[in-house]
């Protein structure tokens, strides 16, 4: 597998800590885990600072319990490391699979670093808030119409 970060088109090396399925990583933490979709996270918890990859895998693109995994991981648990989209990461769930928190992806498709270039401005406006920090359209307006009071104010 190929594998691509944010902010690259081309395939990177994949030079850091290899990850470890769970049940393994539990008997000997290092600094990278792979968690499947069925996997329960909470033993991750008191490690969290210390790992600098999380893999998160699609064993099929119709199963999405890995966003929500990402979405606790970077959302509730504070997870701020490497999150990588392994198994069927497919183009067009890349924009989502941003706004959720992965930030490196495995593929073998072809044009995907070209796909994760445009995938982050592919929506100009996002109605919810999520891991990405982009301003849902309800404060965006809210600002604009902050601004506005204050200039009129002047």
């Amino acid at each position: 597998m190929a594998l691509y970060r944010e902010g690259h088109i081309a395939p990177i090396d994949d030079d850091g800590p290899v990850a470890l399925p769970l049940a393994e990583w539990l008997q000997a933490p290092t600094q990278a885990v792979a968690l499947a979709n069925t996997d329960q996270f909470n033993a991750l918890r008191t490690h969290l600072g210390r790992l600098k990859l999380i893999a998160l895998n699609f064993p099929k693109y119709t199963d999405g319990r890995a966003y929500s995994q990402a979405r606790l991981l970077r959302g509730r648990l504070g997870y701020r490391g490497e999150l990588r989209a392994t198994g069927q990461v497919l183009l067009d769930q890349l924009p989502f699979m941003l706004r959720c928190g992965f930030d490196s992806f495995e593929s073998e498709q072809a044009g995907f670093g070209a796909a994760l270039a445009r995938a982050r401005t592919l929506f100009s406006v996002v109605y919810q808030g999520a891991e990405d920090d982009r301003l849902p359209a309800s404060l965006l307006r809210l600002k604009r119409r902050n601004a506005s009071e204050k200039l009129a104010a002047e």
